[in-house]
């Protein structure tokens, strides 16, 4: 099965949050109301370095996903 890059998540419980799933390694999930991310791999050392070059990257794709989906809710 493939899977989406990026997933969109919604949870009552956490209403004032928005929260996108990153399905590639590495995957995680970020609250885009205040940009914190939860890893959900454990990261060596080595990747930890790779990562701090690329999450802001990885932010702004995880943004640009979400206004996408709200721009298709729109139409």
């Amino acid at each position: 099965m493939e899977l989406p890059r990026f997933l969109f998540c919604d949870n009552t419980d956490f209403k004032d949050s928005i929260f996108i799933l990153h399905m590639d390694y590495p995957r995680f999930i970020i609250n885009l109301v205040d940009d914190e991310i939860e890893w959900l791999e454990t990261l060596d050392r080595n990747d930890e370095e790779q990562l701090s070059i690329e999450v802001a990257t990885l932010i702004e794709e995880a943004s640009a996903f979400y206004d996408r989906e709200m721009e298709r809710y729109d139409a």
